[in-house]
């Protein structure tokens, strides 16, 4: 059993650093994520960057999260990639396995004997979900009886194949406030199609990782290396019920949480069930299929419980079998994702240093489980751990657990604890506390001061606190002037200039030439304007609803054009479009666009990668601008009614007329 998150940063920095002091080439692909949003720019001074942490080579996204058909933000190495579009049927799990490939073989060409460390992380499965057709297609009609047939089919492999204890039972269907899961046959045919489509995406995701691993080993292989090659294949967290009851085809509209969403918010948006999966739509599947993929256990990603916490783990190694260091087999001994560093370097035979640079090394997290690989009744070497996340809390110790499912802004009480024995009953379906309240104390106290010495104080509570920024990156708000031919800031220093705030965005043109002139955002949601046949037209795209207002003639020579947006009570935006100070266009207002929407950042003449209009994408591809763009620059304005010092302002005022 390996639980929780795999890429705790200290453990990620060791397994790179060590293994290259070691005189091992270093290679790191796909998800980092280990850089904070504001840090991710170009300007930063890349601490947290992957070559800083001991690899020598990297290519992927920093972020936790991309587009699989137009990643936002590409980097190689510690730069940025400025690409306009990328050619058709790109697919980003494709790209990184043969960017994985290339540095084995470029090795291979250059050093015959040396050997190397590749962390490969895929941004698949994470939402938005997104597969190639012909993936697609092989998993068709295979979800139509639902979650439910599924989970038990599951369970019944998995009893079968011997991972979990006789007497272990299958617990029923989620039914926790907030985190339910409808039964299958209560669904309409209409639903149960929608659903089971959105099912056949994911599958396809997963069937094209298995590809791409074959793809990897093939190559191993093919070099005479893949039997004395240490494969780890494992994940980071449980399957999500971020996609609601219901699943949506608008990912960055359903992923928003904020206190104060309206009543006409909508988290999905209609789309041709052909179109799901694919570049034009950003889906999710609805919990209950994130329900199935955690059989058989409890709730989902975000949670203590196991449904969030416990994770597939598989080790190759054919050499270690032959050499007698790995007994093929399961292993129900616990260990916990921060054994996996130290147990890597034990097989490998590097030795952990008490200094490295002259600065002494932090006390290591976890503890090698190579015993437990070698000896299937070895005892686990890793009796006790806590866990929490986003105020759900769990501490283990030698086969119990002491878990809570925390409302999100209700206080924090010990009566939230219960207690399981999981070596009898791994699903968490008997709690123990009424009878062990000794226990309940006893590890309830562990739990804390383990979670006082590992910095989780404060937890997450209703004030919004931890989702206030650093002041300093108020300097991100001031006026912004972007010249063409300047490369795409990143996605959160140019949500800076927009996010649940009013705002102007002012082109100056010497000629109007044709072509986008300033774009910001994707599918997903974002603002352009372009002009085409001789017309300036502003595009919206609003969660996936895309809405196009022509604002008029262009006559030749040069203009001002002016791109206001008033933000307003309700998560709203007024925009308004003048062309030298004559007003042009007024549509309607829409929602803002906030959370990780724009996810991809300003562009200047161009609609890079993912556009923000695809009719206009499919005429023209990214339509870069053949006019005289004399600059472009965005102006933030007051933070909107709903910004977070609003919203603080106002619960604070509430609170104190209360009391």
């Amino acid at each position: 059993m390996l639980g929780e998150e795999l890429r705790r940063g200290e453990d990620l920095a060791e397994a790179g650093e060590l293994p290259h002091d070691a005189g091992y080439a270093t290679y790191a692909v796909g998800k980092w994520h280990l850089v904070r949003d504001s840090a991710s720019n170009a300007a930063d001074d890349r601490a947290n960057r992957p070559l800083q942490k001991g690899f020598d080579q990297y290519y992927g996204v920093l972020e936790g999260l991309t587009s699989l058909f137009h990643p936002h933000q590409l980097v190689r190495d510690n730069s940025p990639l400025d690409i306009d579009e990328f050619p058709d049927g790109y697919y980003y799990t494709d790209d990184i396995t043969d960017q994985a490939i290339a540095m084995v073989k470029s090795l291979r060409a250059r050093d015959p004997d040396k050997p190397f460390f590749l962390y490969l992380a895929h941004n698949a499965v994470h939402g938005p979900l997104q597969a190639k057709a012909e993936d697609i297609a092989r998993h068709r009609g295979r979800y139509g009886d639902g979650w439910d047939a599924l989970r038990e089919r599951r369970f019944a492999a998995q009893f079968a194949s011997g991972l979990f204890p006789p007497g272990t039972e299958p617990p029923a269907r989620n039914a926790e406030h907030g985190l339910d899961v409808p039964a299958w046959d209560s669904l309409t045919d209409e639903r149960q199609r929608l659903y089971a489509r959105y099912m056949e995406v994911y599958a396809a995701l997963v069937d094209n990782i298995d590809q791409n691993l074959g793809r990897l080993t093939e190559t191993l292989a093919a070099l005479g290396e893949l039997d004395n090659t240490v494969i780890v294949f494992t994940s980071d967290n449980g399957g999500t019920g971020e996609g609601g009851r219901e699943g949506t085809r608008s990912y960055f509209s359903r992923f928003v949480h904020h206190p104060r969403l309206p009543g006409d918010w909508d988290p999905d948006v209609d789309r041709d069930p052909e179109l799901i999966g694919g570049p034009r739509s950003l889906v999710h599947y609805p919990r209950g299929w994130g329900m199935a993929s955690n059989t058989p256990f409890r709730l989902y990603k975000g949670h203590t419980h196991a449904g969030g916490v416990r994770v597939p783990f598989v080790l190759s190694w054919p050499e270690g079998v032959r050499g007698g260091r790995l007994t093929p087999g399961v292993r129900p001994q616990y260990q916990y994702v921060t054994d996996l560093a130290p147990t890597l370097l034990e097989l490998v035979g590097i030795e952990r240093p008490e200094r490295r640079r002259h600065v002494p090394v932090q006390e290591p997290d976890g503890i090698s489980f190579a015993p437990v690989l070698a000896d299937p009744a070895h005892d686990s070497t890793h009796p006790e751990q806590y866990c929490e996340t986003t105020g759900n809390r769990s501490h283990y110790r030698d086969g119990h657990k002491l878990v809570t499912l925390h409302r999100p802004g209700t206080p924090y009480d010990d009566e939230e604890w219960a207690l399981y024995d999981i070596r009898a009953d791994p699903t968490e379906i008997h709690d123990l506390a009424a009878e062990r309240p000794d226990l309940v104390e006893e590890l309830s106290r562990a739990w804390e001061e383990a979670a006082r010495r590992n910095g989780v104080f404060p937890l997450p509570d209703g004030s919004g606190a931890l989702a206030r920024r650093n002041p300093a990156e108020q300097r991100l708000a001031r006026p912004l002037t972007l010249l063409p031919g300047t490369p795409e800031p990143e996605r959160y220093r140019s949500s800076r200039l927009v996010a649940l705030r009013s705002f102007t965005v002012e082109v100056l043109l010497d000629e109007p030439g044709e072509g986008v002139l300033v774009s910001h955002g994707d599918q997903g949601g974002g603002h352009s304007l372009y002009v085409e046949a001789g017309r300036l037209v502003f595009a919206y795209n609003e969660y996936g609803r895309l809405h196009e207002t022509d604002a008029g003639p262009l006559a030749p020579g040069p203009h001002a054009i002016v791109l206001d947006a008033a933000a307003e009570e309700g998560l709203r935006w007024r925009f308004t479009v003048r062309v030298d100070g004559e007003e042009r266009a007024a549509p309607d207002s829409v929602h803002q666009l906030i959370g990780m929407a724009p996810f991809q950042g300003v562009s200047v003449g161009v609609d890079r990668k993912s556009p923000v209009s695809c009719p206009l994408y499919e005429r023209r591809r990214s339509f870069r601008h053949t006019g005289g763009i004399r600059s472009v620059t965005y102006r933030p304005g007051p933070p909107g009614p709903d910004a977070p010092d609003a919203v603080a302002a106002a619960l604070k005022e509430a609170a104190a007329a209360f009391e």
